[in-house]
């Protein structure tokens, strides 16, 4: 066990329960998995290319309305 965990299990009862909701955030969040760049760039692509057939007329937009009529009707 590193010393860095043991010092944090020796003293989790001297911690709040904000300071524990912290600590456990934290925990949480490193064992997420690394963020995939090419994840970005591909959504990023295809933002630009749908906004340029938006601006070019090639396809027509959908008002929010429209979208919700559709989903309760």
């Amino acid at each position: 066990m590193s010393v860095a965990l043991k010092q944090v299990i020796e003293n989790i009862e001297n911690l709040s329960s904000d300071e524990k909701a912290l600590v456990a955030h934290c925990l949480i969040s490193s064992l997420e998995v690394k963020h995939d760049d090419s994840v970005d760039q591909a959504w990023a692509e295809l933002a630009s290319q749908r906004f340029t057939e938006l601006e070019s007329g090639l396809i027509k937009g959908v008002s929010w309305s429209d979208i919700k009529n559709k989903i309760t009707h």
